[in-house]
């Protein structure tokens, strides 16, 4: 069978098994182990394309019993694995940030759009510069050292409304009353 008939062979059957393998997954495990095992068994029925019967279903069903069960399998040799190390060498006590209620940055921090606290935690956690950052979230250095600037702005406005001065600085210079 050449590639072009493969293909559209494929390409007929992949609509029924997809939704059918879905609900069959989504009745057995989580709907992440579901995605992954869906993938794998696209991945065997395409390899095995030739061997599929006609009445393809209960075959894409076994292909997919198969791929759960080997993802079970993984899961519970990565458990055992997890609970030998650390038994064997104790993760250390990592402190959850803001570590105090009274922390300032860490409350200013969570007050502040996701977008702009996750490129102020790559910069100042993972110490990552702005190109980067970049390349972590698929943008361009130039977006991202803007996009940088304006998060340190907005944390600065969050720190100053919280500190006792509702965002107001003292004044530097003409008369004071």
């Amino acid at each position: 069978m050449n590639l072009d008939a493969r293909r559209t062979r494929f390409e007929a059957l992949a609509p029924s098994v997809i939704d059918a393998v879905r609900r069959y997954l989504a009745r057995r495990t989580d709907p992440a182990t579901a995605d992954d095992v869906l993938s794998e068994t696209l991945l065997v029925c395409w390899r095995r394309l030739a061997e599929m019967p006609a009445d393809h279903l209960p075959w894409a069903y076994g292909v997919a019993r198969n791929c759960l069960q080997n993802a079970e399998r993984a899961r519970r040799r990565q458990v055992r694995l997890f609970a030998r190390v650390v038994a064997l060498d104790p993760p250390r006590a990592v402190a959850d940030w803001p570590a105090q209620p009274d922390d300032q940055v860490g409350a200013a921090l969570a007050r502040l759009r996701p977008a702009d606290a996750e490129l102020l935690r790559l910069w100042a956690w993972e110490q990552l510069s702005p190109a980067q950052i970049a390349a972590v979230l698929g943008l361009t250095a130039n977006a991202t050292s803007i996009r940088l600037h304006r998060a340190k702005q907005r944390l600065r406005e969050q720190l100053r409304k919280h500190d006792g001065r509702a965002g107001h600085e003292e004044p530097t210079g003409g008369r004071r009353p």
